[in-house]
């Protein structure tokens, strides 16, 4: 079990805080993490590709065994951990603009990534209640895109002085983030196994058996396990080529005497964010009901059509600014999506495998990554960017009709061990 919290902080503002601040350091670390890697450490696509399936193996061999320690140990401590790894990481990448070295830096924060996937969301929901997680939920990433906007602000100004400068403090700000945790973070509301009871092994067993008993029992859990494979395999080709097919493709405008992509990057970011934040803002006004719904399937369904047309329309676009605009509208739907989706998967989830269980529909994004990402890497190689990114948007296209398929559970989620 870890340390008590020194100072311990309302449970809410400590995961504002929190969710906040990584959103900063991430935005800072990642906005240009993408030219750092074509112009500076001259990755080819297939590089580039293989670049994230390395982060997804990590996370593949590690996403399970750490959310089981979170829910027998203490998921306060899998966060400082993992927080600790991923600003490692991090920094490794800044360090060291060579291909080995950026493939040792994804190993070491996607194991970090994995201690903290599924045990935030727990810690958070243990702490708080199911009834109030959901609000939570919308208004942190409403807080998140905030600051996700002075992270991509501040990656641009210090990215024309060196594109690797914002990986660096974004790497040493995200360790000082797990520090300052350890000293407010609290956890009292979840009781991890006593000492004396502990058969580490056959407890894990036992709770990974209970995770999987769950995703059979559950047809939310099981088809968002499936959706999540899904989107896996096509996000990885889309998230590491859609840069290139700009630099490539697309001549940047030049303002004020500058086409410099640090500065063009560092715009689309925040153009995209400030959308998403705008549209979260607008929808949760207007549509409070939906955006709470106990079974939000049709919701869903409506956001991940917008996601196959954001996929396909950049892919097929032949202007710089309309393909940004059909990638901002799948980047608004998924953010859209993702607390809706969060909140009812984890009404779904009893509260002694809830990390586990998140942990695996996080598993089977890794896995579809893992599959997808080197073969549409390799189409991009022989024939065009274009190409696997056309393929990477039609790989979406039976999202919709999953999530249609789901029907209201007939029975009320029991959430005591």
């Amino acid at each position: 079990m870890s340390l008590p919290a020194i100072r311990a902080a309302d449970p809410a503002r400590t995961y504002y805080a929190f969710q906040g601040a990584f959103a900063f350091l991430f935005a800072l670390a990642f906005t240009l993490n993408m030219v750092y890697f074509v112009k500076v450490v001259g990755l080819s696509p297939l590089q580039m590709v293989l670049v994230g399936t390395t982060l997804e193996i990590a996370c593949f061999a590690f996403e399970i065994p750490t959310g089981i320690v979170a829910d027998l140990y203490s998921r306060r401590l899998s966060i400082i951990i993992g927080l600790v790894l991923i600003g490692a990481g991090v920094l490794v990448q800044g360090l060291i603009p060579a291909f080995l070295a950026v493939l040792a830096a994804q190993v070491l924060w996607g194991v970090g990534y994995t201690f903290t996937s599924g045990a935030d969301q727990a810690w958070i929901t243990d702490e708080v209640g199911e009834e109030e997680v959901g609000k939570i939920f919308v208004r942190s990433q409403q807080f998140n895109l905030g600051c996700k906007i002075a992270g991509a602000v501040s990656a641009g100004l210090l990215g024309l002085v060196s594109l690797s400068l914002p990986m660096k403090l974004g790497g040493a700000g995200v360790i000082l983030v797990g520090l300052a945790l350890a000293v407010f973070m609290r956890e009292e509301n979840f009781h991890p196994t006593p000492k004396a009871e502990r058969e580490t092994f056959k407890n894990m067993a036992d709770t990974f058996k209970d995770g999987l008993a769950t995703a059979r029992r559950r047809p939310v859990v099981r088809y968002l396990a499936l959706i999540s494979l899904i989107s896996g395999l096509s996000s990885e080709a889309f998230d590491r080529l859609w840069s290139v097919k700009i630099l490539n493709d697309f001549s940047l405008p030049t303002v004020f005497g500058t086409s410099d992509p640090a500065l063009w990057f560092t715009v689309f970011s925040l153009i995209g964010t400030v959308l998403s934040l705008a549209t979260s803002l607008v929808v949760n006004k207007v549509s409070p009901v939906r955006m709470s719904a106990l079974h939000p399937n049709g919701l869903l369904a409506l956001l991940s059509l917008f996601q196959v047309g954001g996929v396909l329309g950049f892919a097929l676009a032949g202007h710089l600014w309309l393909g940004l605009a059909a990638m901002w509208v799948g980047s608004v739907a998924a953010t859209i999506a993702y607390p809706v989706e969060s909140a009812w998967l984890n009404r779904n989830v009893e509260s002694r495998s809830r990390a586990t269980v998140i942990s695996m529909v996080s598993q089977s994004n890794a896995i579809g990554q893992i599959i997808g990402g080197p073969p549409l890497g390799a189409l991009a190689g022989r024939t065009s960017i274009r190409t696997a990114l056309v393929v990477s948007g039609l790989i979406l296209t039976p999202i919709p009709a999953l999530y249609l398929r789901l029907r209201p559970a007939k029975e009320p989620v029991a959430t005591k061990a």
